[in-house]
């Protein structure tokens, strides 16, 4: 999944499949994880927020089913 630089302290790059409602989140310390069962206005959401750090923590973190990548995983269009 192709991933997009944001503007963030907490979120380094974000990607979403809206067929498979998949959010892919690389995370400024290193993380890559990806959430599922993710629906299209909260990705959008996300991606408006004033703060993405504080929109994830509250909105998606621990919501979501979602598994951390390996490295071998980490593609990204960054």
């Amino acid at each position: 999944m192709d991933r997009v630089p944001v503007a963030s302290e907490a979120l380094s790059s974000v990607g979403y499949e809206p067929a498979g409602a998949v959010l892919e989140v690389q995370f400024t310390g290193g993380g890559l994880y990806r959430y599922y069962g993710v629906p299209a206005e909260v990705y959008r959401g996300l991606m408006e927020a004033d703060s993405r750090g504080h929109y994830f923590t509250e909105r998606i973190r621990d919501r979501y089913r979602y598994r951390r990548l390996a490295s071998d995983q980490r593609r990204s269009s960054v």
